[in-house]
């Protein structure tokens, strides 16, 4: 067992090493390009077990290696829905949290939306009202932002009716 203050330097994951993780960070990762796009894609980093019988601990960070939150759990690796809702958990963590903002945001409400199952599928939830309704809505599928975010193009020329 490792002393409490043996800190060891995290090492980037390499693809391949969690197959169903890097599938839902890749997902996860369109949401980051089209509403944070100066931040660059998530990673996985790991570092070593406190216990060196157990399994290294994986975390999501940001571009720069920055990251808050708990590791990921091992056992969410076997099934590409759970991995997907923990990998959405902790970039969520990991953004807020190093960003210092809520993400992502409603374009309705400016709101930080959650992760939230929606008829079996993995969806940004946000909890501010929308008329006639009802109090809360499913933004977009996680991995689907891009549907919802269009990049403003300040130099397109409008149409004129003819």
């Amino acid at each position: 067992m490792r002393a409490l203050f043996d800190h060891h330097e995290p090492r980037r994951v390499l693809p391949g090493e969690y197959p169903t993780w890097d599938r839902a960070l890749a997902l996860l990762n369109r949401d980051v390009a089209v509403t944070l796009p100066e931040q660059g894609p998530l990673q996985l980093l790991a570092l070593a077990p406190y216990d060196e019988d157990g399994p290294e601990n994986v975390y999501v960070a940001l571009a720069n290696g920055e990251w808050h939150g708990n590791y990921l759990h091992p056992e969410s690796a076997d099934d590409p829905a759970s991995a997907l809702a923990v990998i959405a958990d902790a970039a969520q963590d990991a953004v807020t949290e190093r960003l210092r903002q809520a993400w992502p945001l409603c374009a309705e409400h400016g709101l930080g939306m959650h992760p939230r199952d929606a008829d079996g599928q993995l969806s940004w939830w946000c909890a501010g009202e929308r008329s006639r309704r009802g109090p809360a809505h499913i933004r977009a599928a996680v991995g689907a932002l891009d549907a919802f975010v269009r990049p403003r193009r300040p130099h397109r020329k409008r149409r004129r009716p003819s």
